[in-house]
């Protein structure tokens, strides 16, 4: 269980502008602290306490398409059993997963897979997902083209 399901932070407007100005990474808490009349101790402290709550990573995006050799799918998983959250999790130890999501709908999981020569498709199936028990089915969407779409670069 994250930090923040075991005890939720409370979360407040100040906490939500300070994450909207982190959307530039390379922004000092100086700045932060300037732009919202705040003392940088007070930036660098809420952003402490997000951290470690499980609230915010800072972490370098990229946009997948632009690596050569790199392309992203979604792949939507049926399980057999409503274990969802432990299936889930075990999930997102594979080595390309990006994301897992519990989801409603017609699948149960929906999975975020980043792909690279030498690792593909077939691969992230024979090599990573076969060792996962329970799975009744997948079905996968492969992204031709995105629209402000990052991942961190995790392969």
């Amino acid at each position: 269980m994250a930090k923040n399901e075991e005890k939720k932070l409370k979360i407040d407007e100040t906490d939500i502008e300070i994450i909207r100005h982190l959307q530039d990474g390379r922004k000092s808490f100086k700045r932060i602290a300037e732009d919202l009349s705040l003392a940088e101790n007070t930036v660098r402290s809420r952003v402490t306490k997000l951290i470690e709550n499980d609230v915010l990573q800072i972490t370098g995006s990229v946009v997948p398409g632009s690596i050569p050799g790199h392309s992203v799918v979604f792949i939507g998983v049926k399980l057999q059993s409503m274990d969802l959250v432990k299936k889930g999790k075990e999930i997102s130890k594979l080595k390309g997963v990006v994301s897992v999501s519990v989801v409603t709908g017609q699948y149960d999981l929906i999975l975020v897979v980043l792909l690279k020569e030498g690792f593909t498709l077939l691969e992230f199936y024979t090599e990573q997902m076969s060792r996962i028990k329970g799975v009744q089915s997948v079905e996968t969407f492969v992204v031709y083209k995105d629209y402000n779409f990052r991942i961190p670069y995790i392969l």
